[in-house]
């Protein structure tokens, strides 16, 4: 996969949303920081049932990520492997990226979605970018915006993996993937 500048900037955003402790390195501590951020932010237990899936699901992003860029097997993933995997194709598949964020996204609509209704709205929607990935509250709110489509203040699941998609794979500076995590300055 050819590393574009825009990619290039989009993937050290992502790289910074992951390092929840912000040292420099992605490590499994990281997701479980993330994790109880958003379990917390919702007011759920550890034990709670959405909160536990969360959590699985969570570490299977981790699990994958780890195996696909942790090529010295030290624990932990430097800028410079995560971009690396990247270019030797760790997104590559489409299919792939389906298999790890389809059933993540599942669970994080069971831990935002309150009513149970498929769609989060912007103060949910703002309320989990900010615990599970450090975006400002600005930035999440402009996110939610381009996201509903139809102006009823309300996205689902697949409105949110169609941004994430775009994240990875468009080069379109204005659609989802330009700004879903805020600026990339």
């Amino acid at each position: 996969m050819e590393i574009t500048p825009f990619l290039d900037r989009k993937l050290s955003r992502r790289f910074a949303t992951y390092d929840s402790d912000q040292d420099g390195f992605v490590e499994r501590a990281d997701f479980d920081l993330a994790s109880d951020r958003l379990i917390a932010a919702f007011g759920l237990r550890e034990d709670d049932l959405p909160a536990k899936r969360f959590h699985e699901q969570l570490l299977s992003v981790w699990g994958y990520l780890a195996a696909m860029t942790d090529t010295n097997d030290d624990g932990k993933i430097s800028l410079s492997e995560y971009k690396a995997a990247f270019a030797e194709g760790l997104m590559g598949r489409p299919e792939a990226f389906d298999d790890v964020y389809v059933p993540y996204l599942d669970a994080l609509m069971a831990v935002a979605d309150h009513d149970g209704d498929g769609q989060i709205g912007v103060e949910e929607h703002v309320r989990w970018s900010q615990a599970l990935m450090n975006v400002v509250d600005a930035d999440a709110r402009a996110a939610h915006a381009r996201l509903d489509h139809d102006g009823d203040g309300l996205i689902g699941a697949d409105d949110l993996l169609a941004a994430l998609r775009a994240y990875y794979y468009s080069e379109d500076l204005d659609g989802p993937g330009g700004w879903l995590l805020g600026p990339l300055d």
